[in-house]
């Protein structure tokens, strides 16, 4: 059977399978192919009429995130507050390319839009291209919009604390009742486990992954991207890079480059390109095997 790993425990899995969930254990090749299973991972198994099973094929992923260990997230959801805290333009930045760069789709939510509409944040991302959704406790701002786009696909939420993640699932699916901090207990995580991915199943359909502590830290901290592919991160960049008047342009200062005229003319946020070059002040001279 074709099945989805919806999270593992101690070496064990949990594999949805034509709308039964079994229990399965990982077979030893892939442990010597140094392959590990992650939530998200669309799988072959073999089951017992005891609901018990192994998994015996790995398909292949679309993409992984390392912390948290998840494979094949469809959409990504940064969600900042307009106010207390701040948003920081820097770490949205480094999230949004770091989601391009593994291929899934960012979302911004700005919260907290009772208090603040936001309009000049979001107005840089929407000139990037970026969907963003504004959002509102009181209001319900957004609620239907943040609903609709979960349905059918595997998504992820990050963002600091405070700035209402789990205000936001609640009123997306009230009947779920998240703790701050905790999307889901509905997997039947114990209080001693290990704490691993799980995808909460939602009612309209597709899943929400409970990313323990997954926040803007774990992308500065963990991840890099490489200088060659920074600029396909910027969907903004792609209509001008092939016009730059030398192809080695890193499109942070040289004569002739089409993404800093694009910059000059309005149609990229400044904001945007100075995230841009201190991500790439980051990386232009590490060597490959510090950026692993």
């Amino acid at each position: 059977m074709e099945g989805l790993i919806r999270k593992g425990i101690g070496g064990f899995y949990y594999v949805e399978a034509a709308g039964t969930l079994y229990e399965c254990k990982a077979r030893g090749v892939f442990r010597k192919e140094g392959m590990k299973p992650l939530s998200g991972d669309r799988v072959e198994i073999t089951t017992q009429p005891d609901r018990t099973g192994s998994i015996d094929r790995i398909y292949p992923r679309r993409n992984m995130l390392v912390r948290p260990p998840v494979a094949n997230i469809d959409q990504l959801f940064f969600v900042t507050s307009v106010c207390d805290p701040a948003p920081n333009c820097r770490i949205i930045d480094k999230t949004i390319a770091v989601a391009e760069d593994k291929e899934i789709e960012p979302v911004l939510v700005i919260t907290k839009t009772d208090i603040e509409d936001g309009a000049w944040l979001a107005e840089i991302y929407r000139l990037a291209g970026i969907r963003v959704i504004p959002f509102s406790a009181v209001s319900g701002e957004g609620v239907e919009e943040v609903r609709a786009l979960l349905q059918g696909k595997i998504s992820a939420f990050t963002g600091n604390s405070g700035v209402g993640k789990s205000s936001l699932l609640n009123c997306v699916y009230p009947d779920f009742s998240l703790p701050t901090g905790e999307i889901s207990r509905k997997l039947g995580r114990g209080r001693h486990t290990t704490r691993e991915v799980d995808l909460l199943k939602l009612p309209d359909g597709g899943y929400v992954a409970d990313t323990p502590g997954f926040s803007s830290i774990d992308i500065e901290k963990w991840v890099r991207i490489r200088k060659e592919n920074l600029p396909f991160c910027f969907r903004e960049f792609l209509p001008y890079l092939k016009d730059c008047k030398f192809t080695s342009c890193s499109h942070t200062c040289e004569k002739g480059c089409a993404v800093l005229q694009a910059v000059k003319d309005g149609k990229i946020h400044p904001s945007r390109h100075e995230s841009y070059c201190a991500m790439y002040a980051e990386v232009k001279d590490l060597a490959d095997w510090q950026m692993k």
